[in-house]
């Protein structure tokens, strides 16, 4: 069950910079608090704070808040009004739908003397005969009760009929604290009841399993292999069969017929609660673990990935040599939100953390590269310049060296022609190329 403590506050502070010393206004509903505390110490200067639909069962640690307007504590398990002394400016008082049954009770607000409206609509002192008109008469100070304006007349009348109604209430508060008296002890015997039967359940879960395990022990080899190789299916049917148990269990709980108590309202709670824990131990059991997006390959391959799911063109732009990239990124999407790593044989784009990446073309300079995101659409396109083409030199036709030395050998005379020939054309053109640098430097 919840509890009030100063990180629950902060959250529920977040109007006033999470800042609690100085809150003014504090909604604490639906957290299962079943007990006030801390309030009166962290924030002193509250004026309106919303404690409904919890399982307050007692009104405490409030006196100290002196600048307390509006309390709401209805949809809880209050079942008496005290400790409000303190309040001095308190002007309006919610306690609807509570288990209040001592009316006599509210003697104790006569001393806030701002009370301007109550409620008690749905407590069962709202039952009692003569509710309003006592109400009316102990606290003079009144304007409003259960949403219907006290009139001067209807004070007067109360008044003049408050001893007899006094009496009255006293009669029916003395029934309705043996009735409730009763209610508790029912509700204990079947606490030990359900305590009980839990204990002789697991005692028997127990005994079973030892009995299987001696079982097992006796039996001889090809049966335990058989009923090694049938396990799988037999746990597979246990957990069918015990999550037939429990709904079984859960349709019991609710068709069963139980009073209204704070109590049997403590009880559902603690079933829904219960019920909670148990569905989200079975949703982590069924959730799979993605397996982790592969984008290089175990050779360092890279691969084509668009986990986000986004259109894209890939231009080749000839004019300017270079790879224009077009991602339709989202448009409302912040850009801090988008990372971009270009390389020399593909670009990955990671976009709320879910990975694009594509193989590129051709080579591109990462460090000329750039990015850009447009303000209408929210594309975003990146530029990335091409690298330089490597030079490839086509290699001479060169005749088979066995075939060339065979040839010298029948024919001497022509190949040291050849071979003289080569040499002298070869220094005209050293000294021609050496001309030609020459004039150039001149």
């Amino acid at each position: 069950m919840g509890r009030i403590t100063e990180d629950l506050i902060r959250r529920n502070a977040e109007h006033n910079d999470c800042v609690i010393f100085s809150l003014e206004e504090l909604s604490l509903h639906q957290q299962e608090i079943e007990r006030l505390e801390h309030i009166d110490k962290w924030c002193r200067d509250l004026k309106i704070l919303y404690l409904q639909n919890n399982l307050i069962g007692k009104i405490e640690n409030v006196s100290k808040l002196k600048k307390l307007e509006y309390l709401n504590l209805a949809l809880n398990n209050i079942e008496k009004i005290e400790n409000l002394e303190g309040c001095e400016g308190l002007t309006k008082l919610d306690l609807t739908v509570n288990f209040i049954g001592e009316l006599s009770s509210v003697k104790t607000l006569q001393g806030n003397i701002h009370l301007k409206e109550l409620f008690l609509m749905g407590n069962p002192c709202a039952d009692f005969d003569g509710y309003r008109q006592f109400v009316v008469a102990t606290l003079q100070q009144l304007k409003w009760l259960d949403g219907k304006e006290i009139e001067r007349s209807e004070r007067i009348q109360a008044l003049q009929n408050l001893p007899v109604v006094e009496q009255r209430i006293r009669e029916q508060e003395k029934a309705y604290c043996l009735k409730r008296a009763k209610d508790k002890e029912e509700a204990q015997r079947k606490l030990k009841e359900e305590e009980n039967k839990g204990e002789m359940g697991r005692s028997h879960t127990g005994s079973g399993g030892h009995w299987h395990a001696d079982l097992s022990a006796t039996l001889p080899s090809f049966e335990e292999s058989k009923d090694y190789i049938q396990a799988p299916e037999i746990e597979e049917g246990q957990c069918k069969g015990k999550e037939l148990d429990d709904r079984e269990d859960d349709l019991e709980f609710w068709n069963k017929p139980s009073l209204y108590t704070p109590e049997s309202r403590l009880e559902t709670l603690r079933h829904m609660e219960k019920q909670r824990r148990d569905q989200e131990r079975l949703s982590e059991k069924k959730k799979k673990v993605k397996p982790p997006r592969m984008l290089v390959t175990e050779d360092g391959r890279a691969l084509n990935v668009n986990e986000p799911k986004l259109d894209f063109t890939l231009k080749d732009d000839e004019k300017r040599n270079q790879i224009v990239l077009d991602l339709a990124v989202y448009r409302y999407m912040d850009t801090s939100l988008i990372d971009v790593d270009v390389q020399p044989t593909y670009v990955r784009v990671m976009v709320k953390g879910k990975p694009f990446q594509l193989i590129l073309p051709a080579e591109v300079k990462p460090d000329s590269s750039f990015a850009k995101r447009s303000q209408t659409t929210g594309h975003l396109v990146i530029c990335m310049p091409k690298g330089a083409r490597p030079l490839i030199r086509r290699p001479l036709p060169s005749f088979p060296m066995n075939l060339l030395n065979k040839c010298s050998i029948l024919f001497p005379l022509p190949f040291l022609f050849l071979y003289q020939f080569k040499f002298f054309m070869l220094s005209i053109y050293a000294k021609h190329k050496k001309w030609l640098i020459r004039e150039k430097a001149f």
